[in-house]
């Protein structure tokens, strides 16, 4: 699959589509998901509670919102590619993450959510028809392809992945 033009996403998610260079998009989640998981593994309860400053988040916490942001834009690829017309809603990160409890669960319970997340995102995007990966909608007022979401949900992650291992000094 051919990456998304950018006439497909708004520019907030160049950065994440522009993280992708694989044209295989469900395998490259695949190999992600095994990669992200091994490495989730790794983190004990002592790193999962790390903040590489006061006011920054926990390991925890960004693992739990990357996985949060991809139940979202899961949620968008499939509501556009069922034809829903709404403009479907955005989300504040910094919101979620005040309601969140990342940092009271443990990090294995953390890592299962990331691998159940991932599991599903797979599957609906593996069900999509060709026609689907084209449909654009609305979301976060903004013009979207499922094609570019599952871009995001890829580059979404990579971005976190690689701020973990640069601030948060997790390889």
């Amino acid at each position: 699959m051919a990456k998304p033009d950018p006439s497909e996403y708004a520019s907030f998610y160049a950065g994440y589509v522009g993280n992708v260079t694989e044209d295989d998009i469900l395998g490259a989640m695949e190999k992600q998901a095994a990669e992200t998981s091994a490495l989730l593994s790794r983190i004990d309860e002592e790193k999962g509670a790390y903040r590489y400053a006061p006011e920054k988040w926990s390991v925890k916490q960004v693992v739990g919102h990357f996985t949060d942001g991809e139940v979202v834009f899961a949620y968008r690829a499939l509501a556009i590619a069922r034809g829903d017309k709404a403009s479907l809603p955005g989300f504040d990160e910094n919101e979620y993450m005040s309601h969140s409890n990342f940092d009271e669960r443990s990090m294995r319970s953390i890592a299962d959510a990331y691998a159940a997340v991932r599991a599903a995102t797979l599957a609906i995007f593996r069900g999509f028809s060709d026609e689907a990966w084209k449909t654009v909608g609305t979301a976060n007022n903004s013009s979207v392809s499922v094609r570019a979401l599952a871009y995001v949900v890829l580059g979404h992650e990579r971005h976190h992945l690689e701020v973990l291992r640069a601030r948060y000094k997790v390889v």
